[in-house]
């Protein structure tokens, strides 16, 4: 994905006055994913409580004492995938013990997320920031 930053995710969106043009810009932040690999697209990858598939696969870098996790990943639908985005941009790229010490929901619901999207969206986005939280626990327990 490109440099697009949670801060500036929240700037757009106050800036956006109106939910279709939000609903727009998500999908353009999911256009802008860097693709997953077609060997990413497995059971291990999908994410489960989606009503949309969805996989995320995670690399694990740095030292074991403090492992940082990258994403990538991938939905059949649009507005998914800018979701994801999101989602991204708020832990891609950031040591395990920062992605388990950060309230995604609350950043998630200060978007205003929630309240606009279907309750199976909004639960498949919880199930997205749950697998990032479990994959950044695994990291930090096991050895590389």
């Amino acid at each position: 994905m490109d440099s697009t930053t949670i801060e500036s995710i929240k700037d757009d969106f106050a800036f956006l006055d109106d939910w279709e043009d939000r609903y727009r810009y998500v999908i353009e932040l999911g256009r802008k994913l860097t693709p997953l690999d077609e060997k990413a697209r497995n059971a291990t990858n999908k994410v489960q409580g989606c009503a949309s598939q969805v996989w995320i696969d995670t690399k694990v870098s740095g030292p074991v004492n403090d492992p940082h996790l990258d994403f990538t990943g991938d939905s059949d639908a649009l507005i998914v995938k800018g979701l994801i985005a999101i989602v991204f941009a708020l832990l891609s790229g950031r040591p395990a013990r920062e992605i388990l010490a950060t309230d995604a929901q609350a950043v998630l619901d200060s978007l205003g997320l929630k309240d606009h999207l279907t309750p199976q969206r909004s639960n498949g986005l919880a199930s997205m920031v749950a697998r990032i939280r479990a994959d950044a626990q695994t990291a930090l327990g096991t050895s590389r």
